[in-house]
């Protein structure tokens, strides 16, 4: 229970807004509310006289999309993927199916560096359990011949999914969390929101219209190399989504190495491509894109991530390197304000 309190504490903290407009009338109240779910921290905040039954109905949202989509949750759509690996299709939700195509297209988008066919690996790691550990070289070599996104089928037909391979199996915390973003922000539309900040665990924060004073949203960055809450920069903006990946967010530290759960598919072990963090900002894509996008630019590093981001109109990144250098690509150019004087910016390469 104190990892929970503490944990709530630390999403307050980074993002950095200001939620002090007074409920004057219908349009302008507010409703906040947080939970723990997707194992992290969910905190939505709307304005208007539906804010709360707008919220409320997030809420149940999110903890549907959980049911659907974690690895964990008896009888999910992806644990019954994989129990039936090598086995046979299984018949799943319309949306699960959506994520898992989505997936399997950034798989492609990036090489084959945004898979999520790595729970074995990931399973094998622990990080993030009671019981993570380095490896050996063999039981690693033994699990990647189950990692490769172009091994999950589909049969869009009737919504069905198969692991080509017994043994292999699927995760999909990369890009869950994203979708559930999308899905609340419709909500909001249906129930006539005009204004609300849907935060999912301080690395997925979307900026849903402006501030009820028509003001921008300012949201705090995070420091990677402090305490949970803590951050080194701000981006200000509306109908703006921010997903942040990093090698803080959960780790293991042996023999004085850092061991973080951002592994890459082809090596096997936690990426190590010179970033700390990586930051995907954006007008103009889902939350979805985001979440799978801020994955691969981490795992890509900065020269082939801000090439990769740069080629994708309305959309920016951000990545922090070992010696605090914050490099963003060029549509952030007066809109990433550095609040940390560690921190040296470059808005090119």
């Amino acid at each position: 229970m104190k990892q929970i309190v503490k944990r709530i504490i630390a999403i307050l903290m980074v993002v950095f807004i200001s939620l002090s407009l007074t409920a004057c009338g219908n349009n302008n109240q507010q409703y906040t509310r947080t939970d723990f779910m997707m194992d992290t921290v969910m905190q939505l905040t709307a304005y208007g006289k539906n804010a709360k039954k707008a919220v409320d109905e997030s809420m149940e949202k999110l903890k549907e999309i959980d049911n659907l989509m974690s690895s964990q949750k008896n009888g999910s759509d992806v644990e019954k993927i994989n129990e039936n690996a090598g086995k046979k299709y299984v018949k799943v939700n319309p949306e699960t199916f959506y994520v898992i195509k989505t997936a399997l297209k950034y798989g492609k988008i990036s090489g084959g560096n945004f898979d999520i066919t790595i729970a074995p690996l990931a399973n094998l790691w622990g990080i993030g359990t009671n019981h993570a550990r380095v490896p050996s070289e063999s039981q690693i070599k033994e699990v990647m011949k189950y990692i490769n996104y172009r091994d999950v089928l589909l049969n869009a037909k009737d919504y069905e999914v198969k692991l080509k391979k017994q043994g292999m199996a699927i995760d999909l915390g990369g890009i869950a969390k994203g979708y559930a973003a999308d899905e609340i922000e419709n909500i909001m539309k249906k129930n006539g929101i005009k204004h609300a900040l849907i935060n999912l665990g301080g690395s997925s924060v979307y900026m849903y219209g402006s501030k009820p004073d028509g003001s921008n949203w300012n949201i705090g960055i995070q420091d990677p190399f402090g305490d949970k809450g803590k951050y080194f920069a701000i981006v200000s903006g509306k109908d703006m989504l921010i997903d942040t990946s990093g090698n803080y967010e959960r780790y293991f530290i042996q023999n004085g190495k850092r061991y973080h759960h951002i592994l890459n598919p082809f090596t096997g072990y936690p990426a190590e491509s010179g970033v700390v963090s990586t930051t995907i900002v954006s007008t103009n894509i889902k939350s979805i894109d985001a979440d799978a996008l801020s994955t691969i630019t981490f795992i890509l590093g900065v020269e082939k991530g801000m090439k990769l981001i740069e080629s994708m109109p309305g959309v920016d990144a951000i990545f922090v390197t070992p010696d605090y250098k914050v490099y963003a690509t060029s549509g952030l150019k007066g809109k990433l304000k550095i609040t940390d004087s560690r921190f040296k910016l470059y808005e090119n390469r």
